[in-house]
């Protein structure tokens, strides 16, 4: 018997989050082009090309990698298994036995909390998996959910 897919998914606000942190990441290799223009100039490539290439990579990752990892983002809590499915070219499907959690935390650096956003964190022996981007409320949620199904499991 196969389990059917996970059906939640991550906000729209994801989306958005993974643009700006994106294009934050494509900074210092635009930089780094930048400064290396005598580099380009010596070896016979115009100054400018190498700079552009970054920079057309960079809006063609922020413009297409958010909205395919959006789209592929799901997940389901269960009273036996946390169900994740993700990635953004290839396809992951996880399922974390909620009697081998040991701890579920949340977090959200400074970028995730300007878009209302958390991440939860569920500890095993076996690793930390996380579920990125959700909206905070629906975080603390899936941690309270996910923590008291531990405890259960752990009480019979």
């Amino acid at each position: 018997m196969s389990l059917p897919e996970p059906s939640r998914r991550l906000p729209q606000k994801a989306k958005g989050y993974w643009r700006v942190a994106l294009a934050g990441q494509a900074v210092v290799p635009l930089l780094v082009s930048l400064f290396l223009v005598d580099l380009w100039r010596e070896i016979g490539i115009p100054a400018g090309v190498p700079a552009l290439v970054v920079l057309v990579l960079a809006i063609a990752a922020v413009a297409v990698v958010p909205e395919v990892r959006w789209r592929r983002w799901r997940y389901e809590v269960r009273e036996e298994e946390i169900d994740l499915r993700h990635g953004t070219w290839t396809v992951r499907r996880t399922l974390v036995p909620v009697r081998r959690v040991q701890h579920v935390d949340t977090r959200s650096s400074a970028l995730q909390g300007s878009f209302d956003l958390a991440t939860v964190s569920i500890h095993t022996a076996a690793g930390a998996t996380e579920i990125p981007a959700l909206l905070r409320g629906e975080a603390e949620d899936v941690r309270r959910r996910v923590g008291e199904l531990a405890r259960t499991r752990d009480d019979t």
